[in-house]
């Protein structure tokens, strides 16, 4: 019998991520198609990102992204609707910093540079953003051991990359692709009327709220978002 060819999947992690944040998932979905994780890391704005991702993804593929990632995969499909055959947009924002937001950045990247990394981590992604439980601990834990090993240059170029990312409204009322929108119950960094905003934007969008999850939700929750990635993918 001929195996049906599935279209690759290309995850893009959040701030300070990378591939661990999607393991769970990965592990399970690598045996049924193709996986690529993208690497955000050397660029300082999310055009900059999205276009590498373009450059090293396959002709067309499937889109998923998380926090930051979710940002620069609005910017993908923008760039290039053609090549995004679905689209996955989690725990993210497609609107631009306010002038607050974007002053309260450089004072992160002021400390982080400063040698106040894992302090500024933990700031930025505190506790009180993912679900309570016995887990949440270990999951900040390995946000902040991800973020040591990419540094505070890094840090810095996400920074800027959020401050200046663009407003993708028009954006997702154009998509055109299944798509899903998913977020965390506890998260409070992109909480779900922000979700419940994105998923009303873009046509046909599936909207879930995963409720033992925050911001980081493929970690928190992996069996729960992985069964909404296979519907996804089997739309």
């Amino acid at each position: 019998m001929r195996r049906i060819k599935l279209d690759p999947l290309v995850f893009l992690p959040g701030m300070m991520c990378d591939a661990r944040l999607f393991a769970p998932q990965i592990e399970a979905l690598s045996r049924e198609r193709a996986v690529q994780v993208a690497c955000l890391a050397g660029h300082d704005s999310v055009r900059a990102m999205a276009e590498a991702v373009l450059e090293a993804a396959p002709e067309r593929f499937a889109l998923a992204g998380l926090s930051l990632g979710g940002i620069v995969a609005m910017e993908v499909i923008r760039k290039a609707p053609a090549r995004v055959t679905r689209l996955a947009l989690m725990a993210t924002d497609p609107l631009t910093d306010t002038p607050d937001m974007a002053a309260g950045r450089e004072v992160l990247i002021a400390r982080a540079r400063g040698g106040r990394l894992e302090e500024v981590l933990r700031e930025f992604l505190p506790a009180q953003t993912l679900a309570p439980g016995p887990g949440r601990a270990g999951i900040q834990d390995g946000f902040v051991r991800m973020g040591l090993e990419a540094g505070a240059e890094q840090f810095g170029d996400q920074m800027r990359a959020l401050q200046r990312r663009p407003d993708q409204q028009g954006t997702l009322r154009r998509v055109q692709v299944p798509t899903l929108v998913m977020g965390g119950a506890h998260d409070r960094m992109c909480p779900p009327r922000r979700h419940e905003f994105m998923a009303q934007l873009i046509p046909g969008a599936r909207l879930e709220i995963l409720e033992d999850a925050g911001h980081l939700l493929t970690q928190e929750a992996p069996g729960a978002s992985l069964e909404a990635f296979r519907v996804w993918l089997s739309a």
